[in-house]
């Protein structure tokens, strides 16, 4: 498909499950690649992610839409004061996780392309009084946010999803200050995909067939600029994915990652 394709396909999925409601992990109930099997609880989905009971108690009803394929959370050791950059943030769940940990002092950007979540995240960022939290429309390949501005960037299983992976890094180094960070939840590929996998359109927009390799991801983050690369993959992740496509075997072809790095700084 051509990026454009790629993208629209993207925000046509993400923008119904805003309006819908309802979520297999990545892969959304409606989807043909999830099976016939009822969905689970967001709360369910994100505990197996790695979110705690507080976490989940501290956000509005509808702001955690069960998507993702890990916590950001718990690798962006987020300060008091910072600015933080959420790349795909959905309905708000890891921006006012951030909010709480960066205080008011800090800020909290969460950027999205879909419309739906937009308006869904505003909001719920209204019911929680959030004011330290602002949510803009845009791609995670051209960022709404200025040079040098953000202390990290965070991410959870969106990267994938993008046509241009060098670009969104790319991007995440240009907002971030010399010495800020990223910390991002995401999908990488182990072996590859066979063909009837590979061309399932719902596979793309369930975080499947866009996973790249953890050397891919390093090296891109590398031509980007940053250092202290790490690609940490987590093997216990296979026990939620093999529940985004049932009986498909994706568990054998992508797993759940923690990637970090930071921009040098100077």
């Amino acid at each position: 498909m051509e990026k454009s394709e790629v993208k629209d396909l993207v925000r046509q999925r993400y923008g119904s499950i805003a309006v819908e409601g309802g979520n297999s992990g990545c892969c959304t109930a409606s989807s043909s690649c999830c099976g016939s099997t009822a969905s689970p609880q967001p709360a369910d989905l994100s505990r197996r992610m790695g979110y705690s009971d507080a976490e989940l108690a501290a956000v509005p009803e509808g702001a955690n839409l069960g998507l993702g394929c890990g916590n950001p959370q718990g690798i962006a050791d987020l300060k008091a004061g910072e600015t933080v950059v959420d790349l795909g943030s959905g309905a708000g769940f890891d921006c006012f996780l951030a909010a709480r940990q960066v205080g008011s002092r800090g800020r909290v950007i969460g950027v999205d392309m879909t419309q739906e979540m937009l308006r869904k995240a505003r909001e719920n960022a209204a019911k929680l009084g959030a004011g330290n939290v602002d949510f803009r429309l845009g791609e995670i390949e051209h960022l709404p946010v200025a040079d040098n501005t953000v202390d990290a960037v965070i991410s959870n299983c969106v990267v994938n999803l993008s046509p241009d992976k060098p670009q969104v890094f790319r991007e995440a180094y240009r907002v971030l200050r010399p010495g800020g960070r990223i910390a991002i939840s995401d999908v990488v590929n182990l072996a590859p995909l066979p063909g009837h996998l590979a061309a399932d359109r719902d596979l793309l927009c369930g975080c499947v067939t866009g996973a790249a390799q953890a050397a891919q991801i390093e090296r891109w983050l590398g031509d980007a600029g940053f250092v202290g690369i790490r690609v940490e993959i987590k093997p216990e992740s296979r026990e939620f994915i093999k529940d985004w496509a049932p009986g498909s075997g994706i568990e054998d072809f992508v797993v759940s990652a923690m990637i970090t790095a930071r921009k040098p700084k100077s």
